[in-house]
Formats: C-alpha cells, structure tokens, sequence
C-alpha cells in the first residue's frame, strides 16, 4: 500500500495586478486517488507600507517558493507600468 501526496496547479488567473492560483492537494492509494483538498491564494506585485513620516514602502513579493508556471506568469504580468499602477492605487487607498 503506497500512499503519495501530490500538489497540483488547477488555474492561474489574472485580475488588474493580483494573480489568482488555485491548487489541488491530492491524496493518492496505490494510484487510486483517495482525497483532494483546494486552496486558493492571490499574490499581488508588493507588500506596502507606510510609517509615522507619511513614507511608503513597497517591497516586493517573494514569489520563489511558487511554481514555475505561476512565476512565470507573475514576471509576465508584472511589468513596470503595472508595478506603478497598483503603487499608485495603494497609495490612494490612504484615508
């Protein structure tokens, strides 16, 4: 009886400047699938913030322990014009 645990990447999407993944947590028995589980988790170009001074700081996301197909797309769909749209945005959401 062999059980084996695998991690699957079910969709990547793109909304402005997040990206949406979903992925499968599968449980397999001798090959026969026995368990899945979903999560889902949005990553976004920066974490930011802003101190007593009124400065922000935006540091980017570490994207590293994702897979490679949603590194792929996040380096694709962060671009410059897009980093600065969401700086911008986030900026504005300052009460």
């Amino acid at each position: 009886m062999a059980i084996a645990k695998e991690v699957v990447i079910t969709k990547i999407e793109v909304s402005s400047w997040n990206v949406q993944v979903a992925s499968d947590t599968v449980i397999k028995e001798d090959g026969t699938e026995i368990g899945r589980s979903r999560h889902r988790h949005v990553l976004a170009p920066f974490s930011s913030s802003k101190d007593s001074d009124d400065k922000w700081t935006h540091t980017d996301t570490d994207i590293s322990s994702e897979a490679t197909e949603v590194q792929a797309v996040a380096n694709a769909v962060w671009t410059d014009t897009v980093k600065a749209n969401y700086k911008t945005f986030v900026e504005s959401q300052e009460v």
